[in-house]
């Protein structure tokens, strides 16, 4: 069992700030006849529980269970936000409501995916110290019964000195890994922390040093950190250079970025820190641990907003940073019982599985059409490939042109294709069976009461639909008209 499948044992404690991110999303068509400045026409407003909130959504949606512990206001913010907090899965939170101060939120107004102005309502001065003692009971109360603690500091005010210091030694009194995302330039103050996650500019402002392009400077300013505190590793976030691991006992680890395509980066070091505690937790060492948080950062800047990823996103990164181009491609071809366990944490995560199948001897343009057809009505789409033999009992004995492997190879290429596997059986009745897809797709050539596998799917409250078929396209045509039999 890895780490990934581990997750949903462990139990994490996080402390340090918390906020509402509020995403104010709309049109500019003018500009303000009162000032020169753009006029926002809203069209929808988002909020998200962001901060340590945020990390605990991260912990919540890989399966891990998380409580927090923080500061808020007395005032419709705080409220608002706890009961956003309260509504996550396995996320359960215990809040000092200090009413000298209020709820901190982050308004983004953002139109055509871009942020045009960001407004901030908050409190940064260090907590009061009643409100500080009452913080400390509740770390003292919840710490010993967590596997991993994590310091969630954005300089809020809420991780003051004290709060820091009683939460490192307690954490050591029970054995207890912290991870700490820092936002002071005086990093001594998380000394005793496990790891640290700086980025590169916090690094830079702790050390003088600039890690961003460079792996030897990155490496410089991980074990000028090292020095100024009692610390295992340091961890660089390093933007599109990826991440240092800097430790002391170890060569420095740095490891590529694989995000594919970078939309936002709003809370993707929270999920660095979730990934990295829940990993750690799950008994994985600091270097896995951190080309795991590595993967996952990779998925979230790929999203909008204060994004989450799932256990399947997280897996499916690694698999793609873990292998080379055709090795990525056909680590989506499963054996079936691999495949009905991937279905399962599909499920688990919230995903309908839809289902076709073919010989695809020869990809063309109708293939294409019904594979983006079924991809469009299912969250995950399962393609069932006859083997060899299973198409020379169906279309003779010159047939398949094209062998099992290099067939489904080329079908697991697609985007629209999550998973495919090889089926020996004239019909896949047996994979439907074992399967139980949600939606079972066929080509309108067929009219459901003759589609192999129908009354399975719709016996559990299932969807059988048809897509129309690309006139004129078939394997048996092309190959065909390949050898000169096409009429």
């Amino acid at each position: 069992m890895n780490a990934i499948d581990k997750m949903a044992s462990v139990n994490v404690l996080c402390i340090g700030d918390v906020m509402i991110d509020r995403f104010i999303s709309g049109s500019v068509r003018r500009i303000s006849p009162e000032s020169p400045v753009p006029v926002l026409s809203i069209s929808s407003t988002q909020c998200f529980p962001g901060g340590a909130a945020n990390v605990a959504r991260n912990i919540s949606a890989l399966g891990g269970k998380c409580t927090i512990l923080s500061v808020v206001g007395d005032d419709d913010a705080g409220r608002e936000l706890k009961n956003a907090v309260i509504t996550t899965q396995a996320v359960s939170c215990h809040f000092v409501i200090d009413p000298r101060r209020p709820t901190t939120e982050k308004i983004r107004f953002v139109s055509q995916g871009q942020h045009m102005l960001r407004a901030d309502n908050e409190n940064s001065q260090t907590i009061a110290p009643d409100t500080e003692s009452a913080l400390i009971s509740l770390i003292v109360e919840q710490l010993p019964s967590h596997h991993v603690v994590v310091l969630s500091d954005y300089a809020k005010g809420v991780l003051s000195d004290a709060v820091i210091q009683a939460t490192v030694d307690l954490a050591h009194a029970h054995g207890k890994p912290v991870i700490t995302d820092p936002k002071s330039a005086q990093l001594s103050r998380y000394s005793g922390a496990t790891v640290l996650t700086p980025n590169a500019k916090e690094a830079f402002e702790a050390t003088g040093i600039e890690a961003t392009d460079s792996d030897e400077q990155a490496e410089l300013a991980g074990k000028k950190i090292l020095n100024t505190g009692e610390f295992a590793g340091v961890l660089i976030t390093r933007a599109h250079r990826g991440m240092s691991l800097v430790t002391r006992n170890a060569p420095t680890l740095h490891i590529p970025a694989n995000a594919r395509e970078v939309f936002d980066v709003v809370g993707a070091g929270d999920t660095v820190v979730s990934t990295l505690a829940l990993a750690i937790g799950s008994g994985d060492t600091l270097s896995d641990a951190a080309r795991l948080a590595n993967a996952a950062a990779g998925v979230v800047v790929g999203k909008r907003g204060t994004a989450t990823l799932s256990q399947t996103e997280l897996r499916d990164a690694m698999a793609r940073a873990t292998s080379g181009q055709l090795a990525t491609i056909q680590s989506k071809i499963f054996a079936l019982q691999d495949l009905q366990n991937l279905v399962a944490s599909w499920r688990k995560d919230g995903y309908s599985v839809g289902f076709t199948n073919g010989c695809f001897d020869v990809l063309h343009v109708g293939h294409l059409s019904i594979l983006g057809f079924s991809k469009a009505h299912c969250g995950r789409l399962v393609v069932g490939v006859n083997s060899d033999a299973s198409v020379s009992r169906l279309k003779g004995p010159t047939r398949p042109i094209n062998p099992q492997l290099d067939r489904a190879t080329v079908i697991a290429a697609l985007v629209s294709v999550d998973a495919v596997v090889i089926f020996d059986e004239d019909t896949p009745l047996d994979l439907i069976t074992a399967l139980q897809p949600d939606v079972l797709v066929k080509g309108a050539d067929y009219t459901i009461d003759k589609i192999v596998g129908a009354d399975v799917v719709t016996a559990r409250g299932g969807q059988v639909i048809t897509c129309e078929l690309v006139p004129g396209r078939s394997s048996t045509r092309t190959i065909e008209a390949s050898r000169g039999n096409a009429s």
